[in-house]
């Protein structure tokens, strides 16, 4: 519980940070991590709400939850990058939202890993696979990053939409994964 806490918390104003960034900026990428650390607030909250539960009675519901916040996710950051790509829009630049998002690399490096031990431990399969949430989520940060910095330093626009882009594939994948969990018999 602590570690969800902790995640929450991060997450709870990485989302704040993130999204107002974003909009100053113009950047998709930035407004794409922003709602997936929503989801992140999400999927917290599910677990949460899952271990204090009978184990194995609410598996089935929060990963379909789970599930859709991401789908959901896929398609908003899509249908952006696309708009951005085809407009020729040009994002801005924020140091703020970098270092945040510099930052999140980091933190949800330790935040997976205690998450997995902690998962293994107790056998609970929805931490565990939130454990395999967080850590892609760093390295979808990583990639963000590296985005937005190729924007910044290279003034390549361009670089911000295709960077969001690893959200929306992202996104699909733990959706598709959410979806087709099947409880353990």
């Amino acid at each position: 519980l602590l570690l969800e806490a902790l995640t929450l918390a991060w997450n709870g104003v990485g989302t704040g940070v993130l999204l107002a960034t974003a909009i100053a900026a113009h950047s998709v990428a930035l407004i794409g991590f922003g709602l997936d650390s929503m989801i992140e607030v999400l999927a917290s909250l599910v677990v949460i709400w899952q271990l204090k539960g009978i184990p194995g009675e609410r598996d089935h519901r929060a990963m379909r939850i789970t599930g859709a916040a991401f789908a959901l996710l896929a398609v908003y950051v899509l249908v952006q990058s696309a708009r951005v790509l085809l407009d020729g829009a040009h994002p801005g630049t924020s140091a703020l939202g970098t270092a945040w998002v510099a930052a999140t690399v980091a933190t949800m490096l330790l935040l997976a890993a205690g998450k997995h031990r902690t998962g293994a431990r107790l056998g609970n399969v929805v931490l565990t696979a939130e454990a395999r949430v967080t850590l892609i989520d760093a390295y979808l940060a990583a990639s963000i990053l590296l985005g937005l910095t190729l924007s910044a330093a290279f003034e390549w626009w361009w670089a911000d939409p295709v960077a969001a882009l690893m959200i929306v594939g992202y996104a699909a994948k733990e959706s598709r994964e959410a979806f087709a969990w099947q409880p353990p018999r």
